[in-house]
Protein backbone atom coordinates (compact mmCIF):
# COMPACT_ATOMS: atom_id res chain seq x y z
CA UNK A 1 0.00 0.00 0.00
CA UNK A 2 1.28 3.61 -1.46
CA UNK A 3 1.28 5.72 1.94
CA UNK A 4 -0.19 8.81 1.21
CA UNK A 5 1.23 11.36 3.54
CA UNK A 6 5.38 10.46 4.37
CA UNK A 7 7.92 12.31 6.11
CA UNK A 8 9.98 12.15 3.52
CA UNK A 9 9.63 12.52 -0.62
CA UNK A 10 9.65 8.87 -1.86
CA UNK A 11 12.40 7.94 -4.34
CA UNK A 12 10.07 8.05 -7.21
CA UNK A 13 9.16 11.92 -6.50
CA UNK A 14 12.69 12.88 -7.85
CA UNK A 15 12.36 11.17 -11.08
CA UNK A 16 8.69 12.67 -11.40
CA UNK A 17 10.08 16.25 -10.66
CA UNK A 18 13.44 15.49 -13.07
CA UNK A 19 10.89 14.49 -15.78
CA UNK A 20 8.81 17.54 -14.83
CA UNK A 21 11.51 19.88 -15.81
CA UNK A 22 12.97 18.14 -19.01
CA UNK A 23 9.58 17.81 -20.59
CA UNK A 24 8.63 21.99 -20.21
CA UNK A 25 12.32 22.60 -20.91
CA UNK A 26 12.44 20.21 -24.09
CA UNK A 27 9.03 21.82 -25.42
CA UNK A 28 10.46 25.32 -24.48
CA UNK A 29 13.59 24.64 -26.42
CA UNK A 30 11.65 22.68 -29.29
CA UNK A 31 9.27 25.86 -29.83
CA UNK A 32 12.18 28.33 -29.79
CA UNK A 33 13.70 26.22 -32.63
CA UNK A 34 10.49 25.47 -34.62
CA UNK A 35 9.98 30.35 -34.16
CA UNK A 36 13.54 29.99 -35.64
CA UNK A 37 13.10 27.90 -38.63
CA UNK A 38 15.15 24.86 -37.37
CA UNK A 39 13.78 21.43 -36.26
CA UNK A 40 12.68 21.13 -32.74
CA UNK A 41 15.51 18.62 -32.16
CA UNK A 42 17.72 21.11 -32.01
CA UNK A 43 16.28 23.12 -29.13
CA UNK A 44 15.40 20.13 -27.15
CA UNK A 45 19.19 19.45 -27.08
CA UNK A 46 20.42 23.07 -26.77
CA UNK A 47 18.16 23.04 -23.24
CA UNK A 48 19.70 19.92 -22.38
CA UNK A 49 23.70 21.40 -22.91
CA UNK A 50 22.39 24.26 -20.34
CA UNK A 51 20.99 22.12 -17.88
CA UNK A 52 23.83 19.89 -18.09
CA UNK A 53 25.69 22.64 -17.15
CA UNK A 54 24.80 24.40 -14.22
CA UNK A 55 27.13 22.88 -12.29
CA UNK A 56 28.53 26.32 -11.56
CA UNK A 57 25.29 27.83 -10.37
CA UNK A 58 25.44 25.34 -7.62
CA UNK A 59 22.67 23.30 -8.72
CA UNK A 60 24.17 19.78 -8.18
CA UNK A 61 20.44 18.04 -8.53
CA UNK A 62 19.93 18.84 -12.12
CA UNK A 63 23.65 17.35 -12.95
CA UNK A 64 22.75 14.56 -11.09
CA UNK A 65 19.71 13.96 -13.96
CA UNK A 66 22.07 12.88 -16.19
CA UNK A 67 23.38 9.95 -14.42
CA UNK A 68 20.17 9.34 -13.00
CA UNK A 69 19.49 5.13 -13.65
CA UNK A 70 15.64 5.88 -13.90
CA UNK A 71 16.07 8.59 -16.16
CA UNK A 72 18.61 6.81 -18.08
CA UNK A 73 16.22 3.85 -18.36
CA UNK A 74 13.40 6.60 -19.79
CA UNK A 75 15.91 7.56 -22.14
CA UNK A 76 16.93 4.23 -23.65
CA UNK A 77 13.12 3.17 -24.24
CA UNK A 78 12.65 6.71 -26.54
CA UNK A 79 15.67 5.87 -28.22
CA UNK A 80 13.99 2.45 -29.07
CA UNK A 81 9.98 4.39 -29.86
CA UNK A 82 12.33 6.87 -32.06
CA UNK A 83 13.73 4.63 -34.27
CA UNK A 84 10.46 2.72 -34.26
CA UNK A 85 8.48 5.70 -35.03
CA UNK A 86 10.98 6.25 -37.97
CA UNK A 87 10.28 2.85 -39.51
CA UNK A 88 6.78 3.24 -39.90
CA UNK A 89 7.57 6.24 -42.05
CA UNK A 90 8.85 3.90 -44.57
CA UNK A 91 7.82 0.51 -45.71
CA UNK A 92 9.59 -2.65 -47.36
CA UNK A 93 7.83 -2.06 -50.32
CA UNK A 94 9.21 1.95 -50.71
CA UNK A 95 12.93 0.23 -50.19
CA UNK A 96 12.40 -1.85 -52.72
CA UNK A 97 11.85 0.87 -55.22
CA UNK A 98 14.29 3.23 -54.74
CA UNK A 99 16.39 1.51 -56.95
CA UNK A 100 20.38 1.07 -57.51
CA UNK A 101 20.52 5.12 -57.86
CA UNK A 102 19.38 5.49 -53.57
CA UNK A 103 21.77 2.36 -52.76
CA UNK A 104 24.87 3.43 -54.21
CA UNK A 105 23.92 7.05 -52.93
CA UNK A 106 23.46 5.22 -49.56
CA UNK A 107 26.44 3.26 -50.05
CA UNK A 108 28.93 6.37 -51.01
CA UNK A 109 27.38 8.27 -47.98
CA UNK A 110 28.13 5.70 -45.72
CA UNK A 111 31.95 4.68 -46.47
CA UNK A 112 33.21 8.20 -47.24
CA UNK A 113 31.86 9.80 -43.67
CA UNK A 114 33.08 6.55 -41.59
CA UNK A 115 36.63 6.65 -43.72
CA UNK A 116 36.92 10.15 -42.74
CA UNK A 117 35.87 10.23 -39.09
CA UNK A 118 38.19 7.30 -38.91
CA UNK A 119 41.34 9.34 -40.10
CA UNK A 120 39.74 12.18 -38.21
CA UNK A 121 40.13 9.70 -35.13
CA UNK A 122 43.53 8.59 -35.98
CA UNK A 123 45.18 12.02 -36.46
CA UNK A 124 43.70 14.11 -33.39
CA UNK A 125 43.26 11.16 -30.60
CA UNK A 126 46.72 8.88 -31.70
CA UNK A 127 46.55 8.05 -27.62
CA UNK A 128 42.87 6.00 -28.35
CA UNK A 129 42.43 2.47 -29.96
CA UNK A 130 41.99 1.81 -33.11
CA UNK A 131 38.36 0.43 -32.14
CA UNK A 132 37.57 4.40 -30.62
CA UNK A 133 38.36 5.61 -33.86
CA UNK A 134 36.40 3.26 -35.99
CA UNK A 135 33.55 4.10 -33.73
CA UNK A 136 33.90 7.99 -34.04
CA UNK A 137 33.81 7.40 -37.78
CA UNK A 138 30.35 5.15 -37.69
CA UNK A 139 28.61 8.15 -35.56
CA UNK A 140 28.92 9.98 -39.01
CA UNK A 141 27.61 7.36 -41.33
CA UNK A 142 23.75 7.71 -40.37
CA UNK A 143 21.65 10.41 -42.01
CA UNK A 144 18.64 12.18 -40.35
CA UNK A 145 15.25 11.05 -42.44
CA UNK A 146 13.21 13.38 -40.75
CA UNK A 147 15.03 16.65 -40.97
CA UNK A 148 15.70 16.21 -44.78
CA UNK A 149 11.99 15.53 -45.37
CA UNK A 150 10.43 18.16 -43.48
CA UNK A 151 12.54 20.29 -45.43
CA UNK A 152 11.79 19.23 -48.81
CA UNK A 153 7.91 19.22 -47.56
CA UNK A 154 8.21 22.87 -46.54
CA UNK A 155 9.56 23.74 -49.91
CA UNK A 156 6.73 21.09 -52.16
CA UNK A 157 9.75 19.32 -53.08
CA UNK A 158 8.89 15.90 -51.27
CA UNK A 159 7.92 14.10 -54.70
CA UNK A 160 10.82 15.08 -56.90
CA UNK A 161 13.44 12.82 -58.04
CA UNK A 162 15.77 14.02 -55.56
CA UNK A 163 13.52 13.73 -52.97
CA UNK A 164 12.68 10.41 -53.36
CA UNK A 165 16.76 9.23 -53.65
CA UNK A 166 17.76 11.34 -50.91
CA UNK A 167 14.81 10.04 -48.53
CA UNK A 168 15.17 6.06 -49.69
CA UNK A 169 19.35 6.65 -49.38
CA UNK A 170 18.67 7.77 -46.09
CA UNK A 171 16.32 4.87 -44.99
CA UNK A 172 19.42 2.29 -46.42
CA UNK A 173 22.16 4.66 -44.78
CA UNK A 174 20.17 3.78 -41.39
CA UNK A 175 20.24 0.24 -42.42
CA UNK A 176 24.08 0.02 -43.05
CA UNK A 177 24.88 2.04 -40.08
CA UNK A 178 22.90 -0.52 -37.97
CA UNK A 179 25.11 -3.01 -39.35
CA UNK A 180 28.41 -0.97 -39.07
CA UNK A 181 27.16 -0.32 -35.42
CA UNK A 182 26.62 -3.56 -34.68
CA UNK A 183 29.51 -4.79 -35.95
CA UNK A 184 32.01 -2.66 -34.44
CA UNK A 185 30.40 -3.05 -31.09
CA UNK A 186 30.85 -6.94 -30.92
CA UNK A 187 34.68 -6.52 -32.21
CA UNK A 188 35.22 -4.17 -29.48
CA UNK A 189 33.36 -6.35 -26.66
CA UNK A 190 35.42 -9.40 -27.98
CA UNK A 191 38.55 -7.14 -27.94
CA UNK A 192 37.77 -6.16 -24.32
CA UNK A 193 37.34 -9.89 -23.00
CA UNK A 194 40.63 -10.92 -24.53
CA UNK A 195 39.60 -13.13 -27.47
CA UNK A 196 41.03 -11.99 -30.65
CA UNK A 197 38.65 -10.67 -33.76
CA UNK A 198 39.62 -11.88 -36.97
CA UNK A 199 38.34 -11.04 -40.51
CA UNK A 200 36.51 -14.03 -40.45
CA UNK A 201 34.67 -12.96 -36.90
CA UNK A 202 33.75 -9.65 -38.17
CA UNK A 203 32.23 -11.14 -41.21
CA UNK A 204 30.39 -13.22 -38.97
CA UNK A 205 28.79 -10.65 -37.18
CA UNK A 206 27.99 -8.71 -39.82
CA UNK A 207 26.07 -11.63 -41.55
CA UNK A 208 24.13 -11.96 -38.10
CA UNK A 209 22.96 -8.40 -38.09
CA UNK A 210 21.84 -8.97 -41.97
CA UNK A 211 20.33 -12.62 -41.26
CA UNK A 212 18.58 -10.85 -38.35
CA UNK A 213 17.29 -8.21 -40.87
CA UNK A 214 16.41 -10.03 -43.16
CA UNK A 215 14.65 -13.11 -40.96
CA UNK A 216 12.60 -9.95 -39.12
CA UNK A 217 11.62 -8.64 -43.12
CA UNK A 218 10.83 -12.14 -44.37
CA UNK A 219 8.90 -13.53 -41.18
CA UNK A 220 7.51 -10.58 -40.03
CA UNK A 221 5.83 -9.75 -43.74
CA UNK A 222 4.11 -12.98 -43.50
CA UNK A 223 2.97 -12.84 -39.95
CA UNK A 224 2.23 -9.00 -39.60
CA UNK A 225 -0.78 -9.06 -41.76
CA UNK A 226 -2.45 -12.53 -39.87
CA UNK A 227 -1.14 -11.48 -36.23
CA UNK A 228 -3.20 -7.90 -37.10
CA UNK A 229 -5.85 -9.70 -38.64
CA UNK A 230 -6.67 -11.96 -35.56
CA UNK A 231 -6.11 -9.07 -32.99
CA UNK A 232 -8.88 -7.39 -35.25
CA UNK A 233 -11.20 -9.87 -33.38
CA UNK A 234 -10.77 -7.88 -29.89
CA UNK A 235 -12.59 -5.86 -28.75
CA UNK A 236 -12.12 -2.26 -26.85
CA UNK A 237 -9.28 0.31 -27.19
CA UNK A 238 -5.51 0.28 -27.82
CA UNK A 239 -5.46 -3.01 -29.64
CA UNK A 240 -4.09 -1.90 -32.44
CA UNK A 241 -1.29 0.34 -30.20
CA UNK A 242 -0.63 -2.78 -28.19
CA UNK A 243 0.12 -5.16 -30.91
CA UNK A 244 2.28 -3.20 -32.57
CA UNK A 245 4.61 -2.07 -29.64
CA UNK A 246 4.66 -5.81 -28.48
CA UNK A 247 5.87 -5.98 -31.50
CA UNK A 248 8.70 -3.21 -31.52
CA UNK A 249 9.77 -4.57 -27.92
CA UNK A 250 9.63 -8.04 -28.79
CA UNK A 251 12.69 -7.59 -32.18
CA UNK A 252 14.37 -5.15 -29.74
CA UNK A 253 14.81 -7.91 -27.48
CA UNK A 254 15.62 -10.58 -29.76
CA UNK A 255 18.18 -7.96 -31.41
CA UNK A 256 19.86 -7.16 -27.94
CA UNK A 257 20.03 -11.50 -27.51
CA UNK A 258 21.71 -11.81 -30.52
CA UNK A 259 24.23 -9.12 -29.81
CA UNK A 260 22.73 -6.66 -31.38
CA UNK A 261 21.30 -2.97 -30.34
CA UNK A 262 18.06 -2.97 -29.49
CA UNK A 263 17.12 -0.06 -31.92
CA UNK A 264 17.90 -2.36 -34.76
CA UNK A 265 15.05 -4.65 -33.79
CA UNK A 266 13.21 -1.34 -33.33
CA UNK A 267 13.47 -0.06 -36.58
CA UNK A 268 13.07 -3.53 -38.52
CA UNK A 269 9.48 -3.76 -36.52
CA UNK A 270 8.82 0.18 -37.91
CA UNK A 271 9.17 -1.17 -41.48
CA UNK A 272 7.55 -4.38 -41.18
CA UNK A 273 4.65 -2.94 -40.03
CA UNK A 274 2.31 -1.53 -43.04
CA UNK A 275 -1.03 0.40 -42.98
CA UNK A 276 -2.03 -2.36 -45.57
CA UNK A 277 -1.70 -4.91 -42.56
CA UNK A 278 -4.17 -3.35 -40.25
CA UNK A 279 -6.80 -2.00 -42.73
CA UNK A 280 -9.26 -4.01 -40.40
CA UNK A 281 -8.55 -1.57 -37.71
CA UNK A 282 -8.66 1.68 -39.96
CA UNK A 283 -11.96 0.74 -41.58
CA UNK A 284 -13.61 0.36 -37.68
CA UNK A 285 -12.09 4.02 -36.73
CA UNK A 286 -8.94 3.66 -35.03
CA UNK A 287 -6.15 5.55 -36.14
CA UNK A 288 -2.83 5.34 -38.19
CA UNK A 289 -0.10 3.60 -36.37
CA UNK A 290 2.03 6.80 -36.61
CA UNK A 291 -0.97 8.70 -34.85
CA UNK A 292 -1.52 6.21 -31.92
CA UNK A 293 2.68 6.32 -30.97
CA UNK A 294 2.69 10.44 -31.64
CA UNK A 295 2.06 10.82 -27.73
CA UNK A 296 4.13 8.01 -26.27
CA UNK A 297 6.73 9.28 -28.61
CA UNK A 298 5.60 13.10 -27.70
CA UNK A 299 7.20 12.02 -24.18
CA UNK A 300 9.85 9.80 -24.05
CA UNK A 301 11.88 11.02 -27.16
CA UNK A 302 12.84 14.51 -25.34
CA UNK A 303 13.66 12.74 -22.53
CA UNK A 304 16.35 11.07 -24.95
CA UNK A 305 17.28 14.51 -26.65
CA UNK A 306 17.56 16.73 -23.56
CA UNK A 307 19.26 13.82 -21.05
CA UNK A 308 21.74 13.55 -24.54
CA UNK A 309 22.74 17.35 -24.55
CA UNK A 310 23.08 17.02 -20.54
CA UNK A 311 25.96 14.91 -20.93
CA UNK A 312 27.62 17.40 -23.17
CA UNK A 313 30.18 18.88 -20.47
CA UNK A 314 31.13 22.53 -21.98
CA UNK A 315 33.95 22.22 -20.22
CA UNK A 316 35.75 19.50 -22.01
CA UNK A 317 35.80 21.76 -25.44
CA UNK A 318 38.22 23.54 -23.62
CA UNK A 319 40.65 20.71 -23.33
CA UNK A 320 43.58 20.95 -25.98
CA UNK A 321 42.73 19.80 -29.34
CA UNK A 322 38.95 19.17 -28.35
CA UNK A 323 37.49 22.42 -30.05
CA UNK A 324 39.69 21.03 -33.02
CA UNK A 325 38.20 17.92 -33.24
CA UNK A 326 34.71 19.24 -33.21
CA UNK A 327 35.41 20.99 -35.72
CA UNK A 328 37.23 18.27 -37.61
CA UNK A 329 34.39 16.03 -37.69
CA UNK A 330 31.75 19.01 -38.91
CA UNK A 331 34.15 19.01 -41.88
CA UNK A 332 34.02 14.84 -42.08
CA UNK A 333 30.41 15.12 -41.36
CA UNK A 334 29.54 17.45 -44.27
CA UNK A 335 32.47 16.74 -47.22
CA UNK A 336 32.18 13.17 -46.45
CA UNK A 337 27.90 13.26 -47.43
CA UNK A 338 28.87 15.41 -50.44
CA UNK A 339 30.16 12.20 -52.19
CA UNK A 340 26.69 10.89 -52.48
CA UNK A 341 26.76 13.81 -55.07
CA UNK A 342 28.77 11.21 -57.70
CA UNK A 343 25.43 8.89 -57.13
CA UNK A 344 23.26 11.42 -58.84
CA UNK A 345 25.79 12.01 -62.04
CA UNK A 346 24.89 11.35 -64.81
CA UNK A 347 20.68 11.01 -64.56
CA UNK A 348 19.80 14.50 -65.25
CA UNK A 349 19.40 14.76 -61.12
CA UNK A 350 20.38 17.84 -58.78
CA UNK A 351 23.59 16.21 -57.56
CA UNK A 352 23.94 18.91 -55.07
CA UNK A 353 21.06 19.30 -53.60
CA UNK A 354 21.11 15.05 -52.89
CA UNK A 355 25.14 15.80 -51.04
CA UNK A 356 23.47 18.09 -48.94
CA UNK A 357 20.23 16.78 -48.74
CA UNK A 358 22.32 13.95 -46.64
CA UNK A 359 24.37 15.81 -44.55
CA UNK A 360 22.20 16.32 -41.25
CA UNK A 361 22.87 13.58 -38.55
CA UNK A 362 20.15 14.12 -35.97
CA UNK A 363 18.84 11.54 -33.98
CA UNK A 364 20.22 8.49 -35.39
CA UNK A 365 24.01 9.38 -34.99
CA UNK A 366 23.40 10.82 -30.94
CA UNK A 367 22.18 6.98 -30.27
CA UNK A 368 24.98 5.63 -32.00
CA UNK A 369 27.14 8.32 -29.65
CA UNK A 370 25.37 7.60 -26.47
CA UNK A 371 25.94 3.47 -26.93
CA UNK A 372 29.72 4.65 -27.64
CA UNK A 373 29.74 5.84 -23.59
CA UNK A 374 28.51 2.53 -22.64
CA UNK A 375 31.17 0.03 -24.01
CA UNK A 376 34.62 -0.15 -22.86
CA UNK A 377 38.08 -1.56 -23.80
CA UNK A 378 39.55 -3.17 -20.64
CA UNK A 379 37.77 -0.81 -18.57
CA UNK A 380 37.92 2.36 -20.66
CA UNK A 381 35.31 3.61 -22.28
CA UNK A 382 35.55 3.74 -26.09
CA UNK A 383 34.29 7.37 -26.52
CA UNK A 384 35.80 9.95 -23.36
CA UNK A 385 33.33 12.98 -22.91
CA UNK A 386 35.54 15.39 -24.85
CA UNK A 387 34.48 13.11 -27.77
CA UNK A 388 31.27 12.37 -26.96
CA UNK A 389 30.21 16.26 -26.81
CA UNK A 390 32.58 16.44 -30.03
CA UNK A 391 30.31 14.20 -31.43
CA UNK A 392 26.96 16.24 -30.12
CA UNK A 393 27.94 19.79 -31.39
CA UNK A 394 28.86 17.66 -35.21
CA UNK A 395 25.42 16.42 -35.18
CA UNK A 396 24.03 19.94 -33.91
CA UNK A 397 26.12 21.63 -36.33
CA UNK A 398 24.53 19.70 -39.36
CA UNK A 399 21.12 19.73 -38.35
CA UNK A 400 21.61 23.64 -37.73
CA UNK A 401 22.86 24.46 -41.21
CA UNK A 402 21.17 21.50 -43.49
CA UNK A 403 17.40 23.24 -43.81
CA UNK A 404 18.76 26.75 -45.23
CA UNK A 405 21.24 25.42 -47.30
CA UNK A 406 18.95 22.95 -49.14
CA UNK A 407 16.28 25.48 -49.55
CA UNK A 408 18.67 27.89 -51.21
CA UNK A 409 19.96 24.71 -53.28
CA UNK A 410 16.79 23.90 -54.75
CA UNK A 411 14.70 27.19 -55.12
CA UNK A 412 17.86 28.27 -57.33
CA UNK A 413 17.43 25.17 -59.40
CA UNK A 414 14.34 26.28 -60.34
CA UNK A 415 15.07 29.97 -60.70
CA UNK A 416 18.07 29.13 -63.17
CA UNK A 417 16.71 27.18 -65.85
CA UNK A 418 15.43 23.70 -64.05
CA UNK A 419 11.64 23.18 -62.73
CA UNK A 420 10.92 20.51 -61.27
CA UNK A 421 7.70 18.87 -61.74
CA UNK A 422 5.30 17.15 -59.05
CA UNK A 423 5.96 13.74 -60.68
CA UNK A 424 9.44 14.43 -60.57
CA UNK A 425 10.01 14.91 -64.16
CA UNK A 426 12.69 18.13 -64.54
CA UNK A 427 12.33 20.29 -67.63
CA UNK A 428 14.52 22.77 -69.32
CA UNK A 429 13.19 26.63 -68.65
CA UNK A 430 15.08 29.91 -70.33
CA UNK A 431 17.05 31.45 -67.64
CA UNK A 432 16.37 34.82 -66.35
Amino acid sequence: MIPLITSHPAPVASVLLALAVILVGARLGGCAAERLGQPAVLGELLVGVVLGNLEWANLQWLAAIKTDPTIDLLAQVGAVILLFEVGLESTLRDMLQVGLRSLLVAVLGVAAPWALGWWVGALLLPDKSVYAHAFLGATLTATSVGITARVLKDIGRARTREARIILGAAVIDDVIGLVILAVVGSVIAAASTGTSVSLGGAGFVMAKALLFLVAAFSIGAFLSPRLFSVASRLQGRGVLLTVALAVCFTLAYVASVIGLAPIVGAYAGGLILEEAHYRDFLDRGEHRLEELVRPISMFLVPVFFVVMGMRVQLWTLTQPGAFGLAALLIVAAVVGKQACALGGLGAGLDHVAIGIGMIPRGEVGLIFANIGLGLTLHGERILDERMFSAIVVAVMATTLVTPPILKWRLTRAERYGVRVLSGGDAIAMTGD
